[in-house]
């Protein structure tokens, strides 16, 4: 088994990451850390680390981004599981070992990953609170795969997979959006699938200097960039009813615009909105569903669930179960 663990910078976390990852009850274990240019102490904690220790193997590399490191570093890993680790994270000594027994007990599964304890040292926000216990809801690959177009459903640091799909696939990509949804993205549409051990077995640490915090590709037009290319790919549809007139809404009509994807019409319950149209779109009401729903559902249409509103997620489902519509194949919510 192998851990890919790219660094740069991380001298104030980094040892602490390590020792955590070395205390693991798995065997066979070899840590690949990937120094991305640090210039601060990093590489001489690593240097200080193959001399203790001779399971981990440090590649030098210059600052490249995370995903040339990532791609160095799968590119040497040589156990045949690969999992991720990130240098301000912590892990639980069974998560290493829990998460290989799950994929030798699940072989449809390609990747899997755990529960997440998230923190921060000055008291973690409820933003990423509530995203916390989001995730750690989705267990199973169905729930998975069904509100992976919300968000990632899988936290990049938490992941074990086997490594030749990964390769075959073509492994890490430099995109204008995040390079593991990207990839998990390229997972589902290859029909594989994803599972998760039901286990609080990864610390996961919040910060302001966190990558996803100040990269453009991690922002709100890169998320929904990848996901309007990728909906259609794995949900094909000859066109897209997206319900949300609002600015997230649009933004999302925008990028599946350019992925050749047609938004039929616009769902909305602001009055101010309804009746008018938007870019040449029609924005009804969401009560035109009781006429309108089933002939969406025989045409292959698809309802494309993208308001931010703190609560509309859940109301929105609820509204479209109770016209017979089913999550996954009628609908799917993007926000």
């Amino acid at each position: 088994m192998s851990v890919v663990l790219p660094v740069r910078n991380g001298m104030h976390t980094l040892e602490a990451a390590m020792r955590s990852v070395l205390a693991s009850r798995s065997t066979d274990l070899e840590l690949v850390c990937v120094n991305d240019g640090s210039r601060d102490d990093t590489p001489d904690i690593l240097e200080a680390w193959t001399r203790r220790d001779t399971r981990v193997r440090v590649l030098h590399q210059a600052a490249g981004g995370i995903v040339s490191a990532l791609s160095t570093g799968l590119a040497e890993a040589r156990g045949p599981l690969v999992a991720r680790m990130d240098a301000d994270d912590e892990i639980h000594p069974e998560r290493l070992a829990a998460q290989g027994a799950f994929l030798d007990e699940n072989p449809q599964l390609t990747l899997v990953g755990c529960g997440v304890e998230s923190f921060r040292d000055e008291g973690l926000a409820e933003g990423y609170r509530r995203y916390s216990e989001w995730v750690n809801q989705l267990v199973a690959p169905d729930e998975i795969e069904r509100e992976a177009f919300i968000e990632c459903p899988v936290p990049h640091p938490t992941w074990m997979f086997r490594r030749d799909p990964i390769v075959a696939l073509g492994g890490y990509q430099e995109r204008a959006w995040p390079e593991d949804l990207d990839l998990l993205y390229r997972l589902l549409a290859a029909g594989h699938r994803l599972g998760k051990v039901p286990r609080l077995l990864h610390r996961w640490r919040d910060h302001p200097d966190r990558l996803s915090r100040r990269d453009p590709r991690y922002g709100r037009e890169a998320f929904s960039r990848v996901k309007a290319h990728y909906i259609g790919r794995i949900h094909p549809m000859p066109a897209a009813i997206v319900w949300g007139a609002g600015r997230t809404g649009r933004r999302l009509v925008r990028w599946l615009r350019t992925e050749g994807l047609r938004t039929r019409l616009l769902l909305d319950v602001n009055p101010a909105r309804v009746g008018s149209t938007w870019q040449g779109i029609p924005i009804l009401s969401p009560t035109h569903l009781r006429q309108r729903a089933h002939a969406w559902r025989r045409e292959g249409l698809r309802i494309l669930a993208a308001v931010a509103r703190r609560g509309a997620r859940e109301e929105i489902r609820q509204e479209l179960v109770a016209h017979g519509l089913r999550e996954g194949e009628d609908f799917l919510m993007m926000a």
